[in-house]
């Protein structure tokens, strides 16, 4: 059962890794697939539940808490990040207060960030990371503020929200942002660092 105060994750993992021209999911990055490496970055947060949004083929991974991490299928990736995300939400309890939003495929999410973000719930029913003058994720949505949600679509999916009601975010400094693997040389720069 959730509470009104608890923090679901989400991670949006759907994609059709087009540019990555494989299913980048499953790219091993020192040994292990990414999206293991960020339900990993979620479960070590004590986010609960985390709800992995994914492609209709990839099955739920072995030996991870099934009580914590829910897989919810995306039939229609091609309706992009918005899509996945309004998914997710429609799947979290109605006590959970609110939802952290992780993208797939960055393994390297520090977990400070996730903190920071969290630590700075409050006033505003937004919260982001911030870093080189720029706002990304993880991005933090209160529930009473879900329909926003709504009101985006594609692929732009919360940086369009956050960029459209910047009255409604509060940034949280980060040192950096997470690197996206987003090519088969980005992974492979990772893997060199």
């Amino acid at each position: 059962m959730g509470h009104p105060d608890a923090v679901a994750g989400v991670v949006l993992a759907a994609g059709r890794s087009r540019r990555f021209r494989a299913p980048k999911q499953l790219a091993l990055l020192r040994g292990k697939p990414l999206l293991a490496h960020v339900l990993d970055i979620a479960l070590e947060a004590g986010l609960e539940p985390v709800v992995a949004v994914v492609p209709v083929w990839l099955t739920p991974p072995a030996g991870r808490p099934s009580h914590r991490l829910r897989w919810i299928r995306n039939p229609n990736p091609e309706r992009g990040m918005a899509h996945s995300l309004r998914l997710a939400l429609q799947a979290l309890e109605e006590a959970t207060g609110a939802a952290l939003v992780l993208l797939g495929d960055q393994p390297t999410l520090p977990g400070n960030a996730i903190a920071a973000v969290i630590a700075a719930r409050g006033s505003r029913p937004v919260v982001a990371a911030r870093a080189q003058g720029r706002i990304g994720h993880p991005v933090l949505i209160e529930r009473s503020h879900w329909w926003l949600v709504d009101e985006i679509s594609g692929d732009g999916g919360l940086r369009t929200l956050l960029q459209a009601r910047p009255e409604l975010v509060t940034p949280v400094s980060v040192a950096m942002h997470a690197a996206d693997v987003d090519t088969p040389e980005d992974l492979r720069a990772m893997e060199d660092a």
